[in-house]
C-alpha cells in the first residue's frame, strides 16, 4: 500500500467520490479522491447519503499484494480507526458502529462505504470512502439522528484541516489491535458481560482459529464491542451487530 506520494484528486463537485475511483481502477495505482460536495453520495445497500457543502467525503483506492481474503476486515477496521483518530484530535468520543457507522453523542457523524475486489483468496483492491459531517447543514429528517462536528464543538475546525488529518490517517493503516491498548486501563477492563452477548464474552477469532484480540460488550465499558459476534469461516472473520466503545 502507498502511504506517501499518493496521488490526489480534488472536486468542487461529484456524482460519488466511490464511483469516480471505481473508474481509475484499470490503472492499477492508489489514489484518493476528494470533494466538496457530492450529488450522488450513498451509503450501504445503496442508500442516499447526504454530502452537501462543509463536510469531508474521501475515498481511497488501494491496491494489495498479499492480503488474505480472510483478513478483508481490517479495511474496514482501519478505516474506522482512522475515522475515530481523527475526531479524537478534537477532542471527541467516538464510538463505531460496527461495522461502518461513527456515532458521537449517541447521532451519526460519519459512515463509511468499502468495495473490495477479490482474485482467488486475496483482496486485490479496495476502495473506501468515507463521508464525515464537518460544519455540512444536515436535512430536516436527518437532525434528530445525526450530528456534525459543528454541532458538537465549542468552535468548528474546517474542512480542509479536518480532511487532511483523515487522509494522513488513512495512510497510517492503524489496525484495531495497535489502536485499542493506547487506551491503557480502560482497553483491560473487558470483564463485564452484557445481554447483547447472550451473557458471554466474545472477541476477534482470526483466520488461524486464535482469539486475536478479547473484547466484552457492555455500556459501562469505556472499550469493547457492544454485542459484536465474530464467527470464523474458512475464508474470513464476518463481524455482526457491535459497536466499537472508547
Amino acid at each position: 500500500m502507498n502511504g506517501k506520494g499518493i496521488e490526489r484528486i480534488h472536486f468542487d463537485e461529484i456524482g460519488s467520490t466511490n464511483d469516480y475511483a471505481k473508474s481509475l481502477r484499470a490503472q492499477g495505482a492508489d489514489v484518493v479522491v476528494t470533494a466538496d460536495r457530492q450529488t450522488g453520495g450513498r451509503g450501504t445497500k445503496g442508500r442516499a447519503f447526504s454530502s452537501e457543502t462543509g463536510g469531508v467525503y474521501v475515498t481511497k483506492l488501494t491496491f494489495y499484494d498479499g492480503l488474505l481474503a480472510k483478513n478483508a476486515f481490517q479495511i474496514m477496521a482501519s478505516a474506522a480507526v482512522a475515522v475515530c483518530e481523527t475526531l479524537e484530535f478534537y477532542g471527541l468520543r467516538p464510538v463505531i458502529k460496527w461495522v461502518n457507522d461513527i456515532y458521537v453523542e449517541d447521532k451519526k457523524i460519519c459512515g463509511i462505504l468499502i468495495e473490495n475486489v477479490f482474485s482467488g483468496d486475496k483482496v486485490s483492491s479496495s476502495i473506501v470512502g468515507i463521508g464525515l459531517n464537518v460544519c455540512n447543514e444536515l436535512p430536516t429528517e436527518l437532525k434528530s439522528i445525526a450530528t456534525t462536528m459543528a454541532r458538537v464543538l465549542p468552535s468548528s475546525p474546517t474542512v480542509q484541516d479536518v480532511r487532511e488529518r483523515l487522509i494522513a490517517n488513512l495512510s497510517a493503516s492503524t489496525g484495531v489491535e495497535d489502536y485499542l491498548p493506547r487506551h491503557g486501563d480502560r482497553w483491560r477492563r473487558t470483564h463485564t458481560r452484557h445481554p447483547a452477548f447472550g451473557g458471554r464474552n466474545r472477541g476477534i477469532v482470526g483466520g488461524d482459529g486464535r482469539r486475536k484480540t478479547a473484547f466484552c460488550g457492555g455500556r459501562n465499558l469505556i472499550t469493547g464491542i457492544k454485542g459484536a459476534r465474530y464467527v470464523r469461516t474458512d475464508e474470513q472473520t464476518n463481524a455482526r451487530c457491535g459497536s466499537l466503545y472508547h
